[in-house]
């Protein structure tokens, strides 16, 4: 049986950047704090953490003074920043650049007093982020139907988290367009994550199964799964090797091996060995 790992799933560069500013400060130093999970894939994070990463949550950020902190690629409010200033903390930034880019229009157009409405998971790092740049008067919605909920006496601007789907982001811009309002439209998702909606699904089309490795975490995971799913319904999720099913591949003849902008490559080469050990027992 073929089985086949997408050259184009793993890491995106922002991820690929923090994780390399990570172990080249754990490599000198032995230790640094990271605010939050480096990225939504605990195999990762869990290797990491044998290397000297301490993961806190802003809540033990508040009570460190004196230490070195990471900014992990999903970026920061500016309360952040804030905090590390008066606690003495050197900080490593991390933060995605697209990310940044997306922080300061958002900021500027906040500053222009038009209604800011982001396309997000609620309670998403990134998203936290976001709403910090408005002092949290952002409006976050998960789908088209909350449009219609949205009370529009303000000049609209809509933004997006950066690794949401384009095809969802572009129907709630039809349902903006559709009222009438003064509306901005802002697409801000990062091409490095749109671009890969088209490619898996060429490559979920190409095999019998497709096994698409993601943190549970992850957002940017669930969005791309939905992709490979609507393709092939031969489609499983999975975070490790443990959750492989046997009878996935009775009778099958390719396997494909994806995952999201969070999931490393070796989980997915660790994965596609055990493919070939579980499809011949």
């Amino acid at each position: 049986m073929l089985v086949e790992i997408d050259k184009n799933s793993g890491f995106c560069f922002g991820v690929v950047y923090a994780i390399e500013m990570a172990e080249d400060f754990l490599d000198e130093n032995g230790s640094l704090y990271c605010l939050g999970d480096i990225v939504h894939n605990d195999k990762e994070v869990n290797r990491l953490q044998a290397k000297g990463l301490q993961i806190i949550d802003h809540e033990q950020l508040k009570e460190l003074h004196d230490a070195t902190v990471l900014i992990r690629a999903h970026g920061e409010p500016p309360e952040t920043y804030r905090i590390a200033m008066e606690n003495n903390l050197e900080l490593v930034d991390a933060s995605c650049p697209v990310v940044l880019k997306l922080q300061n229009r958002v900021r500027n157009a906040y500053d222009e007093d038009r209604q800011i409405v982001i396309l997000g998971k609620k309670g998403h790092a990134e998203v936290n982020g976001l709403i910090g740049q408005t002092q949290q008067d952002a409006i976050v919605i998960t789908t088209e139907e909350d449009v219609e909920k949205l009370e529009l006496d303000k000049p609209i601007s809509l933004f997006s988290q950066t690794t949401k789907s384009t095809q969802l982001l572009y129907r709630i811009k039809e349902r903006f367009e559709e009222k009438g309002v003064d509306f901005k439209f802002n697409d801000t998702i990062c091409r490095q994550v749109s671009n890969r909606e088209p490619e898996l699904r060429k490559f979920s089309e190409r095999h019998d199964v497709i096994v698409f490795v993601s943190g549970k975490k992850s957002s940017n995971g669930k969005a791309l799964y939905g992709t490979c799913k609507e393709v092939n319904p031969h489609s499983y999720f999975i975070s490790s090797k443990e959750e492989l099913d046997q009878s996935w591949f009775a009778g099958m003849n390719s396997v494909g091996i994806c995952g999201a902008t969070s999931t490393p490559m070796w989980l997915m080469e660790e994965i596609a060995g055990a493919i070939g050990e579980v499809a011949v027992v």
